[in-house]
């Protein structure tokens, strides 16, 4: 039996990207052995104990409703229409909401090795700290360029590569969207959203391994490190 205090978590899955560095428009239904790309990512959230929800954001409609039958995904609740940018897919998903929640989550469709751990960590530190990001420290040296020419080295001991999941108490997630939407503002995560509202996002260290497939190369290096995981 569920605690009345128990808090009720909703993840959002944008998955209408283009695709256009890997060359097709369905890249994550492409295969990862054996099982599409956002069926993986599926399987992390459907793990997760503190995700209650799930709503996907798709051009595919047809093609995620028969994936979500195909394995069995018993949180996806809806499958929205996805927009013509990440941020009108997420839109759409929280204009679809007619739930209570108290915290929700984005988690990009194409982060298929992402693990209920990170998930859970991000989802505990958004209830605490009201927003909180994944991330990992970024390892390269950083130059900033200007008309193809070094202009300076950026010291990268405060540097963090963002990644998602991304989790946010529902009020300051829909606070920061209409404010965006209002001003006609285009963020690049949903942290920018809520950062321009003067909020204070956590970071929560996500994982090396938790990449975004964008080209055919991050596919081959997420089929390496699922094997790896796996014992093959």
């Amino acid at each position: 039996m569920k605690s009345k205090n128990k808090m009720r978590v909703l993840a959002i899955v944008p998955s209408a990207g283009m695709g256009k560095r890997m060359g097709t428009a369905r890249k994550n239904y492409l295969p990862l052995i054996g099982r599409p790309v956002l069926a993986r990512t599926l399987d992390a959230l459907e793990a997760c104990p503190l995700v209650d929800s799930v709503i996907i954001a798709s051009r595919a409609g047809k093609t995620v409703a028969g994936m979500v039958d195909r394995y069995g995904f018993k949180k996806v609740r809806k499958i929205v229409r996805g927009g013509r940018t990440r941020q009108d897919s997420v839109s759409n998903a929280l204009g679809s909401i007619d739930g209570k929640f108290d915290i929700i989550l984005v988690h990009d469709g194409a982060r298929p090795l992402v693990t209920p751990g990170i998930v859970s960590r991000s989802v505990k530190a958004a209830a605490r700290f009201g927003a909180a990001i994944a991330a990992v420290p970024v390892k390269d040296t950083i130059k900033e360029a200007s008309h193809g020419r070094v202009a300076r080295t950026i010291p990268r001991d405060a540097l963090w590569s963002v990644q998602t999941p991304q989790a946010f108490r529902r009020e300051i997630r829909l606070e920061s969207h209409r404010r965006a939407k209002k001003d006609r503002f285009i963020g690049t995560d949903e942290s920018s959203l809520v950062e321009r509202l003067g909020i204070k996002v956590a970071i929560i260290e996500g994982s090396y391994e938790n990449i975004k497939i964008t080209t055919r190369e991050d596919l081959v290096m997420a089929e390496s490190i699922l094997r790896s995981r796996e014992g093959r």
